[in-house]
């Protein structure tokens, strides 16, 4: 990406709308902008206020549009830029679009507006992609959390641990350069406690599953022997008839998933094949799809049906259940509690009735309870670029917790500490490693 280029891309979703905005930043965006476009007052555009005009090609009135200008630095990429509002037809837009490249701008690349604003210092690396995370923003929760990271909770946390490692660089650079002012042996004491608590806040502080929970959903498999009643149990869940539902075991053959949202989360409901033991050719391959689904679920639910004469874990011996949901509860149990509790030690069980909506608000509760709590300190790192990051610099500050501990030269632990130092700084990009930033803006859509 050439930062000295004026670059232009659609801000807005592509397709069909009453408006459209066409976003353009760089040192030339206003040149740019006045070649396209005319003001009905002819007067030169102020400084943020929208001004109503027309765009131009050649004279001829291309369409009625409005118009702004943000100059620099108060704009999102700490740039000149300039956004055209008009009507929202995508061929309008292209036409638009090839005026500006005919005047001197180029498409902008995936994110760059966004890592323009990165480069100016107008955010940090976590704070970018929380703009991309708050975009993709699939529920309350995931919303909410992006905020933070956008409002800086992220960045904070991890200049906060950075301050800190400076503060044992420094006590270390003071013991070699100083060793008859510094006691060296109290200081190597002290900086190996420093390293071993940062260590054990960052890694509290860790939870990619959290991360990914915000950002995709929480997965709930619901599994069980045939004809259980795990269809009926979707159907209720989702609010319509989703699955097929019959009295012939084996209906369903392959995994049926819906979205929902409750309590702010968005939860991923999978229907599976009947777990048991088949020659049928297609409903093996349904069992085999139910396995699968079981092991990247984050809740597996076993429903049982409480009317049966009697319980036959066949095919299920592996499956090791988050939560146990005895169905077709309006007819006569057969199935104790006790008995499962025995199979399944603290497994929690709640009985139903799918058809009836009877249960169904304890069992969304008991779903609830699995997703991580809504801005808990232990989510503070959940996307997998920052778990790996701290993670490296959890294991360079273990050594140079052990290299103290074995007596090595206090320059051994230096090392470590900026090691450690490093790998934080590029979780925030403080630390500059162009194919981390190359990655994170190449997940961006284009005009953001």
């Amino acid at each position: 990406m050439n930062r000295q280029d004026t670059i232009a891309a659609q801000a807005t979703a592509a397709g069909e709308g009453g408006i459209a905005i066409v976003r353009i930043s760089g040192p030339e965006c206003e040149a740019v902008l006045h070649r396209v476009f005319r003001a009905k007052n002819g007067r030169p555009l102020e400084n943020r206020r929208l001004t109503f005009g027309a765009v131009v090609d050649c004279g001829e009135i291309v369409d009625e549009a409005m118009a702004v200008v943000m100059r620099a630095p108060y704009s999102y990429t700490r740039e000149d830029v300039a956004e055209i509002h008009c009507h929202g037809s995508q061929a309008l837009v292209g036409r638009i679009l090839r005026l500006l490249m005919r005047e001197g701008a180029r498409m902008a690349a995936p994110g760059e507006f966004t890592c323009r604003a990165f480069m100016n210092g107008r955010i940090d690396l976590t704070q970018a992609e929380a703009v991309m995370r708050m975009i993709r923003a699939g529920s309350d929760r995931a919303m909410k959390s992006a905020v933070r990271q956008m409002e800086g909770s992220v960045s904070s946390f991890i200049r906060h641990a950075r301050e800190e490692i400076l503060t044992l660089l420094a006590g270390l650079a003071a013991a070699v350069d100083f060793p008859d002012e510094v006691e060296e042996e109290q200081t190597a004491k002290e900086i190996a406690g420093g390293c071993a608590e940062i260590a054990a806040r960052l890694r509290a502080a860790c939870d990619e599953r959290a991360g990914r929970i915000e950002d995709e959903g929480l997965r709930v498999v619901l599994a069980g022997r045939p004809n259980a009643g795990k269809s009926s149990l979707l159907n209720a869940l989702v609010g319509s008839e989703r699955a097929i539902v019959t009295d012939v075991p084996g209906t369903t053959r392959d995994t049926i998933t819906e979205a929902i949202h409750a309590g702010g989360v968005r939860i991923l409901l999978t229907d599976t094949a009947g777990l048991r033991e088949t020659g049928d050719v297609v409903e093996r391959i349904g069992v085999e799809r139910a396995r699968r689904a079981l092991e990247d679920a984050d809740v597996r639910v076993l429903v049982i049906d409480g009317s049966g004469a009697e319980w036959d874990d066949d095919g299920m011996e592996d499956l090791a259940p988050h939560l146990i949901v005895i169905s077709k509860g309006d007819l006569p149990a057969m199935i104790a509690r006790e008995e499962l509790a025995a199979r399944w030690p603290g497994v929690p069980a709640l009985t139903v009735c799918a058809p009836r909506g009877e249960g169904m608000d304890s069992l969304m509760d008991a779903l609830l309870s699995f997703a991580p709590e809504d801005g808990a300190e232990s989510s503070m790192l959940s996307q997998a670029r920052h778990v790996e990051a701290a993670a490296r610099a959890c294991a360079s500050l273990n050594d140079a917790c052990s290299a103290i501990e074995e007596g090595m030269p206090l320059d051994i632990a230096a090392i470590d500490l900026s090691a450690a130092l490093d790998a934080l700084g590029e979780i925030t990009g403080e630390t500059m490693n162009e194919q981390v930033i190359d990655e994170v803006f190449a997940r961006f859509c284009v005009g953001k």
